[in-house]
């Protein structure tokens, strides 16, 4: 296959993986026309239908009409492809692609999955659908995970591993760069959303361990982000009493987050299996810090340990370790000349293997190989 159309379906544009959605649609080498559910513009009717569509097949999916929520959004998507006559579909969020994935089956195009973290762990959106994961896993031609755990979530529905990439998302080369942290005051930066799996209340007790362990005035924990565990962050800190070492940053773009790095000594991040199941892919904020050249400290989640070497690039404990995170922001506190050391390795390991452009090549090189799946079988249901 010659591939140079590429239809896109997203959940949603406003997605905290947002930013990752949009750089595959800018920097992949092909004609790509994207369609995102949460969109329904009046003006644009092929955008408002889909966003119907979509909105639908979720209501379907709540009320527990698993089969019946795939058609809503699979009907529209048929229309789609007739009209943009793509030669590749690619769904990004495995849930998405149960809504769309009989389109696929039926006009005979391949499909192509790009599986980010929660869509192949949380209960409400892979647990409770796994018997249409296995058919999706049937219908698909390819998929794209960002860990080896993802990998194997796969492996184990019964997807071929010659059919699967692994790709983290990478980290952009343009605006993580040029930190310092043999420099840098005692400044710790946590990057990421307020909820579960992310840690942030994990993240405070082990930053009140260190404050408690060393009499200095110029320890510091900035964290930036939103979301539902925020107040229950501030009250952790105002409990803890940290309110004149922790600052909350709400949520900033990019471009302030590259500059806080060039302020901190070391990035943290204590990632978990969330109460739901919910789980990390591979955090994007991980690799932005490295490439900035900063030690990380986080935990054996997911695909951290893919990018994060233990006692060369940072420090690496268990999930909710909290002692351990703290005495690992202890060594950088102690020995700035480590966490140079630490943060020159992994600003090396990122620029070799986990850039957007790295990813990009990869994605690219993946979906020019793809085939359609010639011996599925549409009435294998």
């Amino acid at each position: 296959m010659t591939l140079q159309r590429v239809l896109v379906l997203a959940p949603t544009r406003r997605a905290a993986s947002e930013t990752f959605v949009r750089a595959n649609l800018a920097g992949l080498p092909f004609a790509t026309t994207a369609y995102f559910g949460d969109e329904r513009p009046l003006g644009q009717p092929w955008r408002l239908v889909y966003g119907v569509a979509v909105l639908i097949s979720k209501v379907l999916t709540r009320l527990g009409w698993l089969r019946l929520a795939g058609w809503p959004a699979a009907v529209v998507t048929k229309l789609l492809m007739r009209r943009h006559q793509p030669d590749l579909l690619l769904v990004e969020f495995g849930f998405h692609a149960l809504r769309v994935m009989e389109a696929a089956a039926e006009g005979q195009i391949p499909l192509v999955v790009h599986f980010r973290g929660s869509d192949l762990s949380a209960w409400t959106k892979f647990g409770a659908q796994k018997t249409r994961y296995r058919r999706l896993m049937r219908i698909a031609s390819g998929a794209i995970v960002k860990s080896q755990p993802m990998r194997q979530t796969l492996l184990d529905l019964g997807m071929e591993s010659e059919r699967i990439l692994i790709s983290a998302s990478g980290a952009n080369a343009q605006l993580f760069h040029s930190s310092a942290p043999g420099s840098a005051p005692p400044v710790f930066l946590a990057v990421g959303r307020f909820v579960d799996k992310k840690g942030p209340l994990f993240t405070i007790r082990a930053f009140a361990q260190l404050v408690g362990q060393h009499p200095r005035t110029d320890l510091a924990l900035w964290m930036v982000g939103e979301g539902p565990l925020q107040q229950q962050a501030k009250a952790l800190v105002r409990e803890l009493g940290l309110e004149s070492v922790v600052r909350f940053w709400g949520a900033q773009p990019q471009q302030k987050v590259a500059e806080l790095m060039r302020e901190a000594r070391g990035f943290v991040q204590h990632s978990v299996v969330a109460p739901d199941g919910d789980s990390e892919g591979n955090p994007v904020a991980v690799m932005e810090a490295q490439l900035s050249g900063l030690p990380v400290v986080a935990t054996r989640h997911a695909g951290i340990p893919e990018v994060v070497r233990h006692g060369e690039s940072g420090w690496l404990v268990a999930e909710a370790d909290v002692a351990g995170m703290a005495a690992g922001l202890q060594r950088l506190v102690e020995d700035p000349g480590l966490a140079q050391r630490w943060g020159e390795a992994g600003r090396r390991r990122i620029q070799e293997r986990f850039t957007i452009d790295h990813h990009l090549r990869d994605v690219a090189q993946f979906l020019r190989g793809i085939s359609p799946r010639s011996r599925f079988q549409t009435s294998d249901r």
